[in-house]
């Protein structure tokens, strides 16, 4: 279970985001941080293998590195300061619709869809969109997804193929470049708690119908 440690080493990190002082707090983060996180996302692995078993089952491959990669930031500190993880089948960097979890020091962000598009898989989603936009209004007009998310996320294009324009009439979502929804919530109520599990996957059985719906396009 996440712990108040999970907030006093990222609160601290933030202050102390170099190399130096991570190695010093290495093993507090692995025992005090990293392990209480593998923990919880095996409890969601379970669930979330039961939707969809491409999704590989352990937790260490969900798991984001927490070294930042800064050879392209202006960014230089070392570190994230915040845990992820994604569900994914593939694997966490996959192009198919999966599940997302950050935990920072003070909000735990859960969301899923598709963040990272690529024009091929853009196109199948629109063709998808073309020939079934009602399911998808449906989707991200169902009461459990506008409470918990409120909208569709993602950015949008301010153009399309003539030949899209039809649907476009029907439905402003084809014009989404990411398909994705995003909550943040407190994570400080949520302590040595077995509700965060629930919580969390509350969010995901929310989505899960949008990545039915995304994986129909891929299909």
């Amino acid at each position: 279970m996440i712990t108040k440690e999970h907030t006093h080493f990222f609160k601290e990190l933030a202050q102390n985001n170099n190399k130096e002082w991570f190695h010093q707090n290495k093993k507090r983060f692995e025992n005090e941080v990293k392990a209480p996180f593998l923990e919880l996302l095996e409890v969601l692995l379970a669930t979330l293998n039961s939707w969809d078993e491409r999704i590989p089952s352990d937790p260490k491959k969900a798991l984001f590195r927490i070294n930042k990669d800064v050879r392209f930031s202006k960014d230089k500190s070392p570190y994230h300061t915040i845990l992820k993880a994604g569900f994914s089948p593939d694997g966490k960097k996959s192009m198919l619709p999966g599940y997302y979890l950050g935990v920072d020091a003070t909000s735990i962000h859960v969301g899923g869809g598709l963040f990272m598009v690529r024009p091929p898989e853009l196109a199948l989603i629109r063709e998808h969109i073309a020939k079934d936009s009602s399911t998808l209004e449906a989707i991200v007009k169902a009461p459990d997804f506008t409470q918990n998310f409120g909208w569709l996320k993602g950015e949008k294009a301010k153009r399309l193929d003539k030949n899209l324009l039809p649907a476009a009439e029907k439905t402003e979502l084809i014009y989404h470049k990411q398909f994705y929804a995003m909550a943040e919530f407190p994570l400080e109520p949520f302590y040595e708690s077995e509700r965060l599990e629930d919580e969390i996957l509350l969010h995901f059985k929310a989505i899960k119908p949008l990545n039915a719906y995304l994986n129909q396009a891929f299909d």
